[in-house]
């Protein structure tokens, strides 16, 4: 069992003034209430803290041990107070960022050289993975702040839209040319799955597939002819513009890229920055 705080300051106010009911007029409660106080600790830590006399009270040596570890605990949890203010009110700590790769390959760039220029006590660790499992991460209090594809809503979560984006299929022009081309896709994906299930509708499945989980591979094996991939459309902008083609007559997944957070997180004024700088660039 742990003292508590209250326990142990008044333990401090004893020890300073060696005069339990000096103390309890400073403390303003009173004497029977402090020396129950001093009970608990001694009970706690099952030794005697104080020698009473009638001038008042000195210290045992268990008591001399106590008063300056106790002393050393209060003035470090004043400075972790200090410093969780600080995180508070500053533009300053460490901070997570997650979100999925090939998002990050086209916004990351374009916010965090500036954000970390201007704010040099800002530490920014980035994670990747899956929307579905950044998202996880946020909810579990794992990552702070995520960019992440059409996010499922949580009672905890802050999700704000930042833009749309569309999947579809990409093909190089000269694909055209190949006999029963290969469709090159993340078949994880639900993206992937919807427009796979569309085509089966259409009866315009593909014969041959390539599966990969990296959509800048995808998109590479595409743009030099390998086959047609599932892509987002930023992701081939960011990739291979002038390669890609969309495939006529394709099925559409329409995608929200959203930024999300915890709403404990939204008056941190370093979270607060970094949800400003990455609004202003989408």
């Amino acid at each position: 069992m742990l003292p508590s705080s209250t326990d142990l300051t008044y333990f401090i106010e004893v020890a300073n003034t060696l005069n339990l009911s000096r103390a309890s007029e400073r403390l303003g409660i009173s004497q029977p209430s402090l020396s129950l106080s001093i009970k608990r600790l001694e009970d706690i830590l099952g030794a005697i803290l104080l020698i009473r006399h009638k001038r008042g009270v000195n210290l045992t040596q268990s008591g001399k041990q106590l008063l300056n570890h106790t002393r050393q605990l209060l003035q470090q949890w004043e400075d972790m107070k200090t410093q969780t203010l600080a995180s508070q009110k500053d533009i300053q700590g460490y901070y997570t960022l997650g979100c999925h790769p090939s998002l990050g390959k086209y916004i990351l760039p374009f916010f965090l050289p500036q954000l970390i220029r201007n704010y040099p006590k800002l530490e920014i660790h980035l994670k990747h993975d899956l929307s579905r499992k950044i998202t996880e991460e946020v909810i579990s209090l794992n990552i702070d702040i995520a960019i992440v594809v059409n996010p499922v809503r949580h009672p905890d979560l802050i999700i704000y839209k930042l833009f749309n984006d569309k999947v579809m299929l990409w093909q190089n022009k000269k694909l055209v040319k190949m006999k029963n081309p290969p469709l090159i896709c993340d078949p994880e994906l639900l993206q992937s799955q919807s427009i796979l299930k569309q085509l089966k509708t259409k009866q315009l499945s593909y014969e041959r597939m390539i599966t990969c989980n990296n959509l800048e591979i995808i998109a590479t094996l595409a743009a030099k002819g390998c086959g047609a991939g599932i892509l987002p459309e930023r992701v081939v902008k960011s990739t291979y513009p002038t390669l890609l083609n969309p495939v006529s007559d394709s099925p559409i997944f329409n995608d929200n890229i959203c930024l999300i957070y915890r709403h404990e997180n939204r008056n941190v004024l370093a979270i607060q920055t970094i949800i400003a700088a990455i609004k202003k660039y989408c």
